[in-house]
């Protein structure tokens, strides 16, 4: 339960329909199981305690007082279990049957719930032996057990749990799903992060795919972690087959699932991030008190949630391969159409890029040239500039060189080596001193250069810093961090060496020089070049000085997306990088995160246009609003406590 996350399971018991004695041993030992196993919210299937199949049976009382005594063995056998379950039967009350859900916990009824929505075609005639619960408000259960336990009667409830901040919990019953208005939706509204289904569908061809949709579309719809707990093989029986569809969504992901057995399906869902996300969410509405359902209380013991879920240490990057070039092709493309929309409204006659033959000017140099095809306009609309200094090496150089004649843009070199030499002179800077003034002179010098260019020729400085620069201030202010539309603004810097080799790996033209030349830059180290080379080599290596990049990165997504804290991203930062850096090491670069971040929003305060890409953006103008003298203290001291 520590940072938010809670362990859920989905379970299908062995059954046997109608044997209420067996079935009921099954559910107390899958209830053993999962406490064991860590597991606080159970969902078992619709009437696993009698078995879904019953027919005409379920008119019997021999049946019903089997259930009754079933369920009373549970609580019995369970009464020193804290998981919150919610298991299947059929419940008399008003002298009428319901299809119920009954929610317990250390040997005590929280709810019944009954089910909404009554199948009564094909091969499911509910209403020929239940009553819907659309209209049972009132109705107290007949039989002792749950009439002494229950709390509110028959009807919806929503279970709050204190100890775990932001879990509240709804039921709803396999056809309520399927509704145009389902019991979910007014839960999920009401405040419930956790919806239980507790379903007996049976299976046939291309149903499992339709049933996924919908588990998985309706927790991203209500942002809820939804936990689907189907009826296995012991109900297989006459002309139906159910297979344990077991699953556990959130927020529009599949975390976990299960077909063709029984047994437990387990998940953590992240109740901190669908809290956060509901509070993101203007078109969420704001949790209100209802008098369509009660309320009852669930307790839990404090505890660290083991984390079971993978966490990529990429998350901007999809895994598999096919999505990968997915995703690349689809940035370019949003990319390139947002500069070709502000060329075309300018008027622009050609499109300047200042190219250093490292990552980020290439991807700009290929986003540019992508824009002009759209516009069918020539690639030597491009006017591409290479501005050799005190550290540039000759690889990166000839680099530059090579890459502008493969994609066709107009080069031109410009050495900006005498004019800085001047500048130092005029403000009296001693140019043996290796400062940041000897740095940023340079910088400065070559936005100077491509601005002018730009005029000149009537066109628009294309701005080549990315995503993580900016997020951590790594650029020059007014210097590389000023242009007239920056194409790699919302792109992160691993995400700019994908999309290089993607293009390297895929180019259109199939050119093998243009993909040797891309293949050499991405093996390149990330450098401004800034600082004299020695011996034609490269000295100053960016991830030497602010983190690697893959960290930063990893940070950056859990701050902005997800409002995640500092020790919850450290957590997730262990798992990710487990078997790359130690935790000394992520949590050195924590805090260095952090303190950049905060101190250089200044730069990202009068930041140019730039497409937006993905979900994460530091534009000020609409993804990102931070005052640029918010102080780090709170960040900060919370790291320092670890």
């Amino acid at each position: 339960m520590k940072d938010g996350f809670i362990c859920a399971a989905a379970g299908t018991p062995k059954i046997r329909v109608a044997d209420c004695r067996f079935n009921a041993e099954q559910i107390f030992t899958m209830m053993r199981e999962a406490d064991k196993q860590g597991v606080k919210i159970l969902a078992l299937p619709e009437l696993c305690l009698t078995g879904y199949s019953c027919g005409d049976l379920f008119h019997q009382d021999t049946l019903l007082n089997g259930a009754a005594e079933g369920l009373r063995t549970i609580l019995e056998a369970t009464r020193n279990l804290e998981v919150l379950t919610a298991l299947g039967m059929p419940v008399r009350a008003g002298g009428k049957l319901f299809n119920c859900a009954v929610v317990i916990q250390k040997g005590k009824v929280l709810a019944v719930v009954p089910k909404t929505y009554l199948p009564n075609y094909g091969e499911f005639y509910e209403m020929r032996w239940f009553q819907s619960g659309a209209d049972c408000g009132g109705l107290w259960p007949q039989d002792d057990v749950l009439a002494f336990n229950s709390y509110g009667g028959i009807g919806q409830c929503l279970i709050d749990c204190p100890d775990v901040p932001g879990l509240q919990v709804g039921v709803e019953i396999c056809e309520d799903l399927w509704a145009s208005d389902p019991p979910s939706r007014r839960l999920a509204e009401a405040g419930a992060t956790v919806i239980l289904n507790l379903s007996a569908s049976n299976e046939v061809v291309g149903k499992a795919a339709y049933r996924r949709q919908l588990v998985v579309g309706q927790s991203g719809r209500l942002c809820c972690g939804y936990i689907y707990a189907d009826a296995g093989e012991g109900e297989s029986t006459t002309d139906l087959v159910f297979t344990g569809h077991n699953m556990i969504a959130e927020n529009g992901a599949l975390l976990a699932e299960h077909r063709f057995s029984t047994g437990l399906t387990i998940a953590d869902i992240d109740v901190q991030r669908l809290t956060y996300e509901r509070r993101r969410l203007t078109p969420f509405p704001a949790a209100a008190m209802t008098t369509d359902f009660y309320r009852n209380e669930a307790e839990f013991t404090p505890c660290a949630t083991k984390i079971r879920r993978y966490v990529s240490p990429t998350p901007f990057i999809p895994e598999n391969a096919a999505d990968r070039a997915n995703r690349c092709e689809e940035i370019l493309t949003i990319a390139a159409l947002g500069l070709k929309k502000r060329l075309e409204h300018t008027g622009a006659r050609v499109a300047v890029v200042g190219l250093s033959g490292g990552l980020d000017s290439t991807l700009a140099l290929l986003i540019t040239a992508l824009a002009m095809g759209m516009l069918h306009r020539p690639a030597s609309d491009i006017i591409a500039i290479t501005m050799p200094c005190f550290g540039t090496t000759d690889r990166t150089k000839n680099n530059a060189v090579l890459l502008a004649e493969r994609m066709g843009a107009a080069l031109r070199t410009i050495p900006i080596g005498d004019t800085v030499r001047s500048h130092f002179r005029d403000i009296g800077h001693d140019p043996d001193v290796h400062d940041v003034t000897y740095e940023n002179a340079q910088a400065r010098e070559r936005t100077q250069v491509l601005m002018d260019v730009a005029n000149e020729m009537g066109g628009l400085v294309i701005g080549t810093g990315d995503l993580s620069e900016l997020a951590l201030g790594w650029a020059t202010y007014n210097g590389d961090h000023m242009s007239m539309y920056s194409v790699n603004a919302s792109i992160p810097k691993t995400l700019v060496r994908h999309l290089v080799d993607y293009v390297a790996r895929d180019n259109l033209k199939k050119d093998e020089e243009l993909t040797h030349v891309l293949e050499d830059i991405l093996d390149t180290p990330v450098s401004p070049e800034l600082l004299p080379a020695v011996q034609g080599q490269i000295t100053q290596r960016t991830e030497d000085l602010v983190g690697p990049y893959e960290l930063h990165d990893f940070f950056l997504y859990y701050v902005i997306r997800w409002g995640f804290g500092p020790r919850k991203i450290l957590r997730l930062a262990e798992l990710a990088f487990r078997r790359t850096y130690s935790r000394e090491v992520v949590l050195k670069w924590l805090k260095s995160f952090y303190r950049r971040f905060f101190v250089q929003q200044f730069k990202r305060s009068c930041l140019p246009d730039g497409p937006k890409v993905g979900s994460v953006a530091l534009s000020p103008r609409g993804d990102w609003r931070m005052p640029s003298d918010a102080a780090a203290r709170l960040w900060l001291e919370e790291l320092e406590g670890i």
